[in-house]
């Protein structure tokens, strides 16, 4: 039994390009090129609408990734001090440069850009600037003066105000004021510049930093002090979430304090050099080395996910209680070292 092709049946195969191109040229009428036009509009905002979506599912991630940089250098130094200068005081500067204007400063940043769906960057540059603001609290109240009784270095004051402001000022806030606002950036730059103005008048001979070991030892133990609150942080919450693997506010605690214990590590290796002849005369340099190798351990534990696991687990970690033993320990040798600046 044989088929024969059925002749009549229309053919399936498409013409070819030019001669549909051809067909449309010579059937063209006026009054239709509207629908035309009509037609191909729908077609590219069908098209834009895509691209902006698409736009918009990659602005947020990608941005936040190029955003975050948890900077943890612990080569990070300021160069270029002046003799007679502060290396602690311009390296406290410089950190407030690296922050607030080589990277972006993110506690302040809305929900609108990219920076504002970051967690651990923001809480990490809070940690940052709550030592920063304790070491210019200690600079006006102690190390740039002479005595209680003397007067307040006035850039001193002005930077301890700036660098304690609150991190997440923005240029809108409208439960405060519906006026645009000092942002927390400009705020902390103009801490920074009173840094450095008063670092100078000290390189100078017009400001005091005084090298004396009560003034190093009432500093030490606000920094101790510091460390006790973050230790009893941890321990709160541990007792309260350990075990929850799904526990979002471990990272917070970790990373805050991650900060602070950097910013400690910097000043007290270049309060180091500042302090030297008050070290070398009491003694004091191995366990003061030993000490800024502690905050150095203490401020690089980065685990890639923070576990808030059982103290006694086997599998899931507790990154808490991790930090938490290196940031005793390093306020256990802390102690040490003023019960000798005591004597």
């Amino acid at each position: 039994m044989t088929f024969e092709p059925d002749y009549s049946a229309p053919s399936s195969a498409k013409p070819s390009w030019w001669r549909r191109s051809w067909d449309r040229v010579r059937g063209w009428r006026p009054g239709l090129s509207t629908a035309v036009a009509s037609s191909g509009g729908r077609k590219v905002w069908g098209w834009t609408w895509r691209i902006l979506v698409l736009l918009l599912i990659l602005y947020y991630p990608l941005g936040a990734l190029v955003t975050e940089d948890i900077d943890d250098d612990p080569q990070f130094t300021a160069h270029n001090v002046a003799p007679g200068e502060s290396k602690a005081v311009a390296t406290a500067a410089d950190l407030v440069t690296r922050e607030v204007d080589v990277h972006t400063w993110t506690p302040m940043m809305p929900f609108l850009t990219p920076a504002g769906l970051l967690d651990n960057m923001p809480n990490f540059q809070r940690g940052i600037m709550s030592a920063l603001g304790r070491f210019s609290t200690e600079l006006m109240d102690q190390l740039g003066r002479t005595r209680g009784s003397s007067q307040t270095d006035r850039d001193l004051e002005q930077a301890r105000g700036f660098l304690n402001e609150q991190p997440n000022i923005w240029l809108w806030q409208p439960s405060v004021s519906l006026l645009p606002s000092t942002t927390s950036a400009q705020k902390y730059r103009a801490g920074r510049d009173r840094l450095i103005a008063y670092n100078k008048r000290l390189g100078s001979g017009q400001a005091v930093f005084e090298r004396r070991a009560d003034n190093l030892q009432a500093l030490l133990d606000r920094i101790a002090s510091d460390l006790g609150s973050d230790s009893a942080a941890i321990d709160q919450h541990v007792i309260e979430k350990a075990g929850d693997l799904f526990d979002a506010r471990c990272d917070d605690i970790f990373y805050f304090n991650k900060g602070r214990l950097y910013v400690y590590y910097l000043l007290l290796r270049d309060l180091g050099v500042d302090f030297q002849n008050v070290i070398r005369d009491r003694e004091l340099t191995t366990a003061w080395n030993g000490t800024v190798d502690t905050f150095r351990i203490a401020a690089q534990l980065d685990p890639w996910v923070v576990w808030n696991g059982y103290p006694d687990a086997l599998l899931i970690p507790n990154h808490l209680l991790a930090q938490g033993f290196y940031l005793l320990r390093a306020r256990t040798q802390l102690r040490e070292i003023t019960n000798i600046l005591l004597k």
